[in-house]
């Protein structure tokens, strides 16, 4: 097998994290579905998104760098990492992962999410990997602990709002 090629990839997105770096429990729950993935398909590597920006990663370090320290004090190994997709938003974590995606040679991609972001992040994947083989999974956000730390009813209307227009520009482009 030649190096730049694997048999699948774990892309896990990206959420919030503190200005110091410590993921939120979104990030966290994202990361153990993640976990568990990579255990269960022990030849996938992972592809990890976040950059920054004002809403989620004000650090010094790109938000996937603080997942990829936590996926490694959980055992995941440095060489089952591949290239950030130094992403801003759903669009972009889709958008940015492809070229990397077709630099390893994958046609089955797994992506890691938040069920509030499920349909969202379904609808993009899929869209933008058309001509692969995606299997969308989610991690069950765990209200008492998400709304100290952000405002999920919040999210979760975002996401309703964003879905639909996505749609809308969809079908507009396609008429």
């Amino acid at each position: 097998m030649k190096p730049d090629h694997c048999n699948g990839l774990i892309i896990l997105l990206g959420s919030p994290n503190s200005p110091a770096g410590k993921l939120y429990s979104i990030a966290r729950e994202r990361c153990e579905r993640a976990i568990h993935l990579g255990k269960k398909y022990p030849d996938y590597k992972f592809l990890l998104t976040g950059g920054f920006g004002d809403h989620f990663n004000t650090s010094n370090r790109p938000h996937a760098f603080y997942l990829m320290q936590f996926l490694q004090a959980y055992g995941i190994p440095r060489n089952r990492f591949v290239d950030f997709a130094e992403s801003r938003n759903t669009l972009e974590d889709a958008s940015l992962s492809k070229p990397i995606v077709l630099k390893y040679q994958s046609m089955k991609i797994i992506v890691v999410t938040s069920d509030y972001h499920f349909d969202r992040a379904k609808f993009v994947f899929e869209c933008e990997y058309a001509d692969t083989d995606v299997m969308i999974q989610f991690s069950v956000t765990q209200t008492n602990e998400a709304m100290c730390e952000i405002d999920l009813a919040q999210i979760k209307a975002h996401e309703i709002n964003a879905l639909k227009n996505l749609k809308q520009e969809t079908n507009q482009v396609t008429i």
